[in-house]
């Protein structure tokens, strides 16, 4: 089964890569790494998923948000190499979680991209990750997640 065919099972759709909202790319393949550039999650509208966890966004709404930042790496990942099958593994996500102080569920949020990307990618899709909390992000996004992946070449 390919990442393709799995995004199917799970009635997903690669969203368009959105532009980049500074001087930077979405990605950038430098050898056998691929590193993608920092996405937030969005609504089923397109628009950003914005607020605080812990006071305007629940724990399970963030998880979405996750995995919504999940699906929009692997599309910018699509765009950089014109096939998921070129991913042989995830290396490394880093999410951030805008969150208030005190909140200690990041982990829970950022599965949504972890889980995501182990159902799209099977086992490339397993990752070394970190989950940080932090006092704002962009647009006021309630996620953001970033990703290193290693590619055939």
């Amino acid at each position: 089964m390919t990442p393709y065919d799995r995004l199917r099972e799970l009635g997903l759709e690669l969203p368009p890569v959105r532009k980049a909202a500074g001087a930077y790319v979405p990605g950038l393949l430098a050898g056998n790494l691929l590193f993608l550039s920092g996405r937030g999650g969005a609504h089923a509208d397109s628009t950003v998923a914005s607020g605080r966890v812990g006071e305007t966004t629940t724990t399970e709404e963030a998880h979405v948000h996750a995995r919504s930042a999940g699906l929009q790496l692997l599309a910018a990942a699509h765009a950089e190499l014109g096939d998921l099958g070129r991913v042989q593994a995830v290396v490394k996500l880093l999410g951030m979680v805008n969150a208030v102080p005190g909140y200690r569920e990041h982990p829970k949020v950022i599965d949504g991209c972890s889980e995501l990307f182990l159902h799209v990618l099977g086992e490339a899709g397993r990752h070394a990750r970190s989950a940080v909390g932090v006092g704002s992000l962009p647009h006021d996004m309630t996620v953001e997640v970033e990703a290193i992946l290693l590619v055939d070449t």
